[in-house]
């Protein structure tokens, strides 16, 4: 049988990659995001933002901008972020795995404890109550910031994971054979971990990616933005202002119009919930991919 989850999770991931990378360029995309506030209708003035129509299929935001047109030049920004947090997760978890190995007590110890304190509180909870404090809602470095906490929320769990795994691959007969020779730990972990360990990460990470996306939609509806700048009107007074257009925090400035303007919120929210599907069935077709040996598994 045909991996199914594979081709569909293949062909969503390169129709994402393609608007992200092309599609800014398009003549359409470039001028859907000029401001158009006010337009002349049936001889009276119309104020943005407009619903869908043939000029505007996925109609406009406030400003008079082509929400498709700021979905596509949002893109880059929202799979940047998504991409650095994960990727930052799991470099920092194979660090905490490989010092377990050497060092086995207190880092296996760290591990647990991260993974227990993890479970116990919710990740929602957990990021806010960290992106929220002063000192990194008002540094000039926010970005980073914000990446490296949500990077490190769930770094518990990567961590025990792999661990867990690489407790299965030593019980294995080659791994004894390796210990029967002599290997040192770091070239263990090089030639006999990591070659096992690699399709569990590549399924893991792929996953991953969505529960990042979602944990990123889920800031934007508290209105907890990755991407803000606080910039100062008067003395003594400022403002926290959006500098991006990435899709959560897009989804957090629409809150106010399920009512007046539902499809801001709701194409922006299907936006958002593209990027789960894909990454989540994409992942789940690596893991049969891995699971029936490779290239075998396409027919």
């Amino acid at each position: 049988m045909r991996n199914w989850h594979l081709i569909i999770g293949t062909i969503l991931l390169s129709f994402l990659l393609i608007g992200t990378l092309i599609g800014p360029y398009f003549p359409y995309i470039k001028e859907g995001l000029q401001e158009n506030r006010m337009v002349m209708e049936n001889g009276k003035f119309q104020r943005a933002p407009f619903p869908p129509s043939s000029q505007h299929f996925l109609g406009t935001d406030h400003d008079g901008r082509d929400l498709f047109s700021i979905l596509i030049a949002g893109a880059k920004d929202t799979i940047l972020l998504i991409f650095a947090i994960t990727i930052i997760r799991y470099v920092l978890s194979l660090v905490l795995v490989l010092l377990s190995f050497i060092w086995k007590q207190p880092f296996t110890w760290l591990i647990n404890w991260w993974n227990q304190l993890s479970s116990g509180l919710p990740i929602i909870f957990a990021s806010i109550l960290f992106i929220t404090l002063p000192i990194f809602t008002f540094s000039p470095n926010r970005v980073v910031w914000v990446v490296i906490i949500l990077a490190l929320v769930e770094l518990g769990r990567v961590s025990y994971i792999m661990q867990q795994k690489i407790l299965s691959i030593s019980r294995t007969p080659f791994v004894e054979a390796g210990i029967t020779i002599g290997s040192g730990p770091v070239r263990f972990f090089k030639d006999y971990y990591i070659p096992n360990l690699l399709p569990d990460l590549i399924v893991n990470f792929c996953i991953d990616l969505g529960r990042v996306a979602l944990l990123l939609g889920q800031l934007g509806i508290f209105s907890i933005f990755v991407t803000q700048l606080f910039v100062q009107t008067s003395y003594g007074f400022g403002e926290l202002r959006n500098t991006s257009l990435n899709w959560p925090t897009l989804l957090g400035e629409a809150r106010g119009d399920l009512l007046k303007a539902f499809w801001i919120p709701f194409f922006t929210a299907s936006a958002i919930t593209y990027l789960i599907l894909t990454f989540n069935i994409l992942g789940e077709g690596l893991r049969r991919y891995f699971e029936k040996g490779g290239h075998s598994n396409l027919n």
